[in-house]
């Protein structure tokens, strides 16, 4: 397994993350590994996400350029 060395970590930092592994009975190590495995995951399942709404985009209906508007088309069919 590799290791992982940060430096300059800010002490308020360090604590909130000393505290946060306290709390979930977990070594500081263990607590940092898990938050950076659900940051890796969760910037995957964004990626996927933004794939998808583009995809959605792409095949969202645009009418013509010259089509008349919804508001256009009641007048008209009014005045039948």
């Amino acid at each position: 397994m590799n290791t992982l060395h940060v430096r300059s970590v800010p002490d308020d930092l360090y604590e909130r993350l000393q505290k946060l592994a306290r709390s979930r009975n977990r070594s500081l190590s263990a607590q940092v590994i898990n938050m950076l495995a659900q940051s890796l995951e969760d910037e995957e399942r964004r990626k996927k996400q933004v794939k998808a709404l583009t995809s959605i985009q792409r095949r969202r209906f645009k009418p013509p350029r010259n089509a008349p508007t919804s508001l256009d088309l009641l007048r008209e069919d009014r005045t039948r």
